[in-house]
């Protein structure tokens, strides 16, 4: 199936949308746009919207930390929001929820994040 990827700065967050599947052929790409977008805007935070990502392997978590370990060491945060359940759960057995906060939806991690 592939992986989508779309991005949208709002403010100082930017909004990381994805559809599909991030695995190891996908990875690779979500890192080099995420990278190219906090390297050309002054991005505080990172929110991750991962209710359409059907499928994600650990080439997937190491992207999403490396971003996660990027955005805290100038001191923003890194949210996600509304995730599938397959992705998830690996979330959860990998322990990412334990230095990624949830919220339910996208429109509550951008209220939470102080965008309006």
């Amino acid at each position: 199936m592939g992986l989508h990827i779309d991005l949208e700065v709002k403010d100082q967050v930017l909004c990381v949308r994805l559809v599909g599947e991030l695995d190891h052929h996908s990875a690779e790409d979500l890192r080099a746009q995420v990278t190219q977008i906090l390297d050309q805007h002054l991005i505080k935070h990172i929110l991750l919207n991962l209710g359409e990502l059907e499928f994600m392997d650990s080439s997937g978590l190491g992207v999403i930390l490396g971003r996660y370990k990027q955005i805290t060491s100038i001191g923003g945060e890194m949210v996600v929001c509304s995730i599938s359940a397959p992705v998830k759960r690996l979330f959860e057995m990998s322990g990412m929820f334990k230095i990624i906060r949830f919220e339910d939806s996208e429109a509550a991690a951008l209220q939470n994040l102080g965008v309006a």
